[in-house]
C-alpha cells in the first residue's frame, strides 16, 4: 500500500458512519462519530462511480472552498477521504436550518432575532466575498443553524472565484426565488451584488414567513418581482435593456413593498431597500451593510444561544450540490468556466495573502 492509500484509510478509520439521513442524485449524507472522542458529525458520501465523467463539478468545488475559507459563519468541513472510489466528506454535525426555523409556526420572532440571523449571514457573506469567491446560492436552507444558535453559510457547489471584471459567467445559478433580476435576464458579467439581492429576499422572508418571490419560471419571477416592486426603468438602472435575454414585460406601477416589513421599523425597511435595488451598482457590499444602522439601532442582535428554534432535532445538514435544488430548471448543466466562458478542470487555489 503506498502513502497516499495508508493515509486515506487512517483518515476513513477516524470516522464512524451511522444511519442515512438524507439522499439526493449524487450523495448520500449520514450521521457520523469521530471514533476517538464520540463527536457528532454529518458524512456526506458523492457517488462517483454513478457520474460518467468521473467526479462531478460541483463536488470538487465545495471540496475546494470549504478547505480554504474558514470563518465561524462558514461551515466547516473536518476531513476528506475515499472508499470504493467514493468521496466522503466529514462536515461539523448542524442541527437545522433556516428555512426549518422560517416555516416552524410555533415559533415567534422578534426584530432582534431576524437582526442577529441577518447579520451573521453578511459576516459569512462578507468573508467569502473578501476572499474573492461568489457564493451564487443563498437561500435559508444554506443558511445552516448549530446547537448553539451560530448560523454557518454553507454549500459551495456553485461558487466560483470572481475578480476579473471581464470574466463571462453563466446566469444560470441562484435558486430562482431568490436570484436577481440581471440573472434572469440572463447577464454573464456579475458582481458579489447578486448575492446581496438574495440576502435581502431572506430578509423579507423572515418577517412574512413565506418566499417574498415565487415565480414557477424565469418569466414569472420576473413578473411576481415587478408586480411586488414596481418595473424598473431606465431612470433606476441604466442598460438594463440591453442584457443578453432582456425581453419587455407589461409595466407595473411601484409600490411601497417595504411597508410588508415594517415590523423591522424604517432602519430595516431601509436596508431592504437598499439590498433589492434593481441597480446592482447601488446595491451595497455585505461590509457596507454590516455597518448599516439597522443592526446598531435598538433593539440589539440576540444572542445566538437564545434565537428562537425547532424544539425537535432534525436531521444533520450537510447540503451540497448533489440535492435537489428546485426551483431550479431540471437538466441545467453546471461547469466550472474560464474567463472565456469555457469549461475548466478546476479553479486556481485562492490566495489569502
Amino acid at each position: 500500500m503506498d502513502l497516499a492509500a495508508l493515509e486515506n484509510q487512517t483518515r476513513a478509520e477516524r470516522w464512524e458512519k451511522g444511519v442515512k439521513v438524507g439522499e439526493g442524485t449524487f450523495a448520500n449524507v449520514y450521521k457520523g462519530t469521530e471514533k476517538a472522542t464520540g463527536r457528532k458529525v454529518a458524512i456526506k458520501k458523492i457517488k462517483v462511480g454513478e457520474m460518467k465523467d468521473g467526479l462531478d463539478m460541483t463536488a470538487l468545488r465545495e471540496v475546494k472552498f470549504l478547505q480554504e475559507l474558514h470563518h465561524p459563519n462558514i461551515i466547516a468541513l473536518l476531513d476528506v477521504f475515499s472508499v470504493k472510489q467514493n468521496v466522503n466528506l466529514v462536515l461539523e454535525f448542524l442541527d437545522t436550518d433556516l428555512e426549518a426555523v422560517i416555516r416552524d409556526k410555533a415559533l415567534i420572532f422578534q426584530p432582534a432575532d431576524i437582526k442577529s440571523w441577518v447579520a451573521m449571514s453578511l459576516r459569512g457573506l462578507e468573508y467569502i466575498h473578501r476572499n474573492g469567491v461568489l457564493h451564487r446560492d443563498l437561500k435559508p436552507n444554506n443558511l445552516l443553524i448549530a446547537s448553539t444558535g451560530e448560523l454557518k453559510v454553507a454549500d459551495f457547489g456553485l461558487a466560483r472565484e470572481f475578480g476579473d471584471a471581464a470574466s463571462r459567467m453563466t446566469s444560470q445559478v441562484i435558486t430562482r426565488w431568490y436570484r436577481p433580476p440581471e440573472l434572469l435576464w440572463g447577464a454573464r458579467y456579475y458582481s458579489p451584488a447578486v448575492d446581496m439581492w438574495s440576502i435581502g429576499t431572506i430578509l423579507v422572508e423572515l418577517v412574512l414567513r413565506v418566499p417574498f418571490l415565487a415565480g414557477d419560471s424565469d418569466i414569472d419571477q420576473l413578473k411576481k418581482t415587478f408586480h411586488a416592486m414596481g418595473s424598473p426603468t431606465e431612470a433606476d438602472w441604466p442598460g438594463h435593456t440591453k442584457l443578453p435575454d432582456y425581453h419587455e414585460i407589461p409595466g407595473y406601477p411601484k409600490n411601497p413593498w417595504w411597508n410588508m416589513v415594517a415590523s423591522l421599523g424604517k432602519d430595516g425597511q431601509d436596508l431592504a431597500r437598499e439590498l433589492m435595488r434593481y441597480d446592482p451598482k447601488l446595491r451595497p457590499t455585505a461590509k457596507q451593510a454590516l455597518y448599516h444602522r439597522f443592526f446598531t439601532a435598538p433593539p440589539r442582535p440576540t444572542p445566538p444561544i437564545l434565537l428562537p428554534k425547532p424544539l425537535a432535532e432534525l436531521r444533520p445538514r450537510a447540503v451540497g450540490p448533489q440535492e435537489t435544488r428546485a426551483p431550479l430548471e431540471s437538466g441545467t448543466k453546471r461547469k466550472a468556466e474560464s474567463p472565456n466562458g469555457t469549461e475548466r478542470s478546476v479553479a486556481r487555489k485562492l490566495s489569502f495573502a
